[in-house]
């Protein structure tokens, strides 16, 4: 039997437990695990999954996020150590697709659930806890690989080895990695000229940073 070479999913992760945390809300849904078989997906993200502070993390432009296994790699040979599927909070790990240089608007289709690429993660303390790593926001933010964001655009079901295939990039080019670096004037010039012909639909933070540089 011939492997298949397309992108995939390789592990599907959803809160494991609420953890104490010093953060605004007092507790963090950070600890993601892999789960088996199906798992249902709707307009807020995993069922069963859970975002403690949703006023920085989940709703439906933060349903799911998704980091590669490529630059799980990376890290894990920084930091000298492996760093589990869920380790970095993400629902979705990957294999084959770079996440972090997605097109914003671009759509994937996993299992019978259809995904939208909306923004970066932004790193925060909470994290840095959870990684126990000297100045570790610092170095996620200088790596510029955050993973993305995904918007469900149709609700279905997923699971670990599903293929992500990749329908519809946005012809404005911006990426994921972009937008987290800090787009160029031009690049939010696209977007915005992207929303106004109907090719993507932008988030409210999208638009923040559009008109931090416009």
């Amino acid at each position: 039997m011939v492997e298949s070479s397309a992108p995939r999913i390789t592990h599907v992760c959803r809160v494991f437990q609420l953890l104490p945390d010093r953060g605004v809300v007092g507790v963090t849904a950070i600890d993601k695990r892999p789960v088996d078989g199906k798992v249902k997906v709707g307009p807020l993200g995993l069922y069963a999954d859970v975002q403690a502070d949703r006023a920085h993390h989940g709703g439906e432009e933060q349903a799911v996020y998704a980091f590669a296994n490529e630059d799980v790699t990376v890290w894990e040979e920084e930091l000298g150590r492996e760093i589990a599927p869920g380790e970095f909070g993400e629902n979705l790990r990957t294999e084959g697709i770079d996440t972090s240089n997605s097109v914003i608007g671009t759509r994937w289709t996993i299992g019978s659930a259809e995904f939208e690429v909306t923004i970066p993660r932004v790193p925060c303390s909470t994290f840095a806890r959870r990684m126990g790593e000297d100045k570790w926001v610092q170095r996620f933010t200088e790596n510029g690989n955050t993973g993305t964001y995904l918007r469900v655009v149709r609700k279905g079901s997923i699971q670990a080895d599903d293929e992500i295939s990749v329908t519809s990039v946005p012809s404005h080019g911006v990426t994921v990695k972009d937008l987290f670096t800090g787009p160029t004037r031009e690049q939010a010039q696209a977007l915005l000229d992207a929303e106004r012909a109907g090719e993507v639909q932008l988030t409210p933070k999208v638009v923040r940073e559009i008109n931090r540089v416009m």
